[in-house]
């Protein structure tokens, strides 16, 4: 075995020295396809694919670095471990501790629990659990946000025994439950399969206990996650994480039970229950924030009550309060489902009138429209057409499941070959099935990411006049 290791350490050290010859044979041409010379600028690159949501790239910078010669610190495994958690890459976060590990630097509490989170983000409970044991074997104390993380990550799994035993855990330890304990035994609930006869009094019931938790106690943020933008309901993989940087009563963070309990009544299409929850939120004098109006609206328009989600939101319009694009696009979805005439045209005039409130789709607004209203079988297909129409006008990028949706769903029809519409859309499907993979021909990785890490604060020399 020890023989194998040997050979395999050595053609892996040959194979990146004959890596850095070949960019080395020419200055010129090294300059243009590097982009950070050490471990400072290379954490920079790491920050800023991390921020363009290019997560897929990280391996590609750490292997750059290792061609390069460069050391990582403790800081860059730390950069890496974060991008890997918001882009849910679970078996790039496990190389990158292993790879920490054998640099000899060993992974601290705050670094296990963004693990912690990653599995949560993929519902791999039994890998949480695994790197939870892991700590106690280096000897890394676990703090509350550790227990807590780790109650959210089996919830994710829906493991139930899992999640109750955690909870016998910390209270024999003297731990009360906050919040997000009691977030994650609603979402345990709600994931467990098949949903129990007794879910939605479950829900109702960890809302009201929920009540003893004192909303005004101090955050346990730490300052490292803080700094690097994380809050906890990212951490703990809430509905709510996306949104926790909205302003403009979008969302109200002491109401972070009740947004769990919608959604969850959402997911489960659970009127009844969504409805005792609004009759909790009266009694307690707590208005429904913007998440919570949107959890609302989802869960009448999945059950087929699409008069009174359609209610919703036109009493939000004229309350005065400043429309957003997750209302419209909520309203959008869910008026889609089953695609009834009378729904699709309820999608279609609530596009039309966010566009001309200057609402525009986002790529990834657009492409998840797209592709649910290429679904549509029946009909004139034009609320597809508006869509991929509204894509077009602002030169948004449409992705291959999308185009593909799009493109057979005309092709259905009758639709002559010649028809401009379906001439583009063909044309953009082709270019999807033709375009080059990862192996010979096209750029590196290295030039790929030193093209795709561009920043005010990210060298690239081949940017440069």
């Amino acid at each position: 075995m020890k023989l194998l290791q040997s050979i395999s350490g050595h053609h892996k050290s040959l194979g990146r020295a004959i890596g850095c010859r070949f960019f080395a044979a020419s200055t010129e041409q090294y300059a243009k396809r590097n982009y950070a010379n050490n471990a400072s600028e290379y954490n920079t690159v790491v920050s800023s694919l991390t921020s363009q949501r290019r997560h897929f790239l990280l391996r590609d910078v750490y292997d750059d670095l290792v061609l390069d010669g460069v050391q990582p610190t403790r800081d860059l495994f730390h950069s890496l471990i974060i991008g890997t958690m918001k882009g849910s890459r679970l078996q790039d976060a496990i190389f990158f501790r292993d790879e920490m590990k054998a640099t000899g630097l060993l992974p601290d509490v705050v670094l296990y629990n963004f693990l912690i989170s990653t599995c949560g983000k993929c519902k791999n409970s039994d890998q949480a659990v695994r790197i939870f044991e892991e700590m106690k074997k280096y000897e890394v104390k676990p703090n509350g946000q550790t227990y807590v993380g780790l109650l959210n990550a089996c919830a994710a799994a829906g493991q139930l025994d899992r999640v109750y035993a955690i909870v016998r855990d910390m209270t024999a330890a003297g731990a009360g439950l906050n919040k997000f304990c009691y977030a994650g035994l609603i979402i345990a609930h709600m994931n467990n399969l098949p949903v129990a006869d007794d879910t939605a009094s479950k829900i109702i019931e960890f809302v009201e206990r929920s009540k003893g938790w004192s909303s005004v106690e101090t955050s346990s943020d730490n300052a490292e996650n803080v700094m690097m933008g994380i809050s906890e309901e990212e951490l703990y993989n809430l509905p709510t994480a996306e949104y926790i940087h909205r302003r403009g009563g979008f969302l109200m963070r002491q109401l972070t039970v009740y947004h769990v309990a919608f959604h969850a009544c959402a997911e489960l299409r659970n009127v009844e229950a969504m409805e005792t929850l609004v009759e909790m939120l009266k009694k307690d004098e707590k208005t429904p924030d913007v998440f919570i109006l949107l959890q609302m609206m989802r869960c009448y328009l999945l059950s087929g009550d699409i008069d009174r989600g359609h209610k919703i939101f036109e009493d939000y319009m004229n309350s005065g309060k400043p429309p957003m694009i997750e209302l419209y696009v909520t309203l959008v979805e869910g008026a889609m489902i089953g695609y009834t005439p009378r729904g699709m045209q309820l999608a279609q005039d609530t596009l039309v009138n966010m566009n001309s409130r200057n609402f525009f789709l986002s790529p990834k607004l657009g492409n998840d429209l797209l592709l649910i209203a290429a679904g549509e079988k029946t009909g004139g297909y034009t609320t597809a057409n508006y869509i991929w129409d509204l894509m077009q006008a602002r030169k948004i990028n449409v992705s291959l499941p999308a185009v593909e949706a799009y493109y057979y769903g005309l092709k259905d029809r009758e639709i002559p070959e010649d028809d401009p519409r379906l001439l583009l859309v063909s044309r953009t499907y082709d270019n999807f099935r033709i375009r080059p993979g990862g192996g010979g021909g096209g750029p590196g990785p290295r030039r790929i990411v030193a093209e795709d890490a561009k920043d005010e604060d990210v060298k690239d020399p081949s940017n440069t006049t």
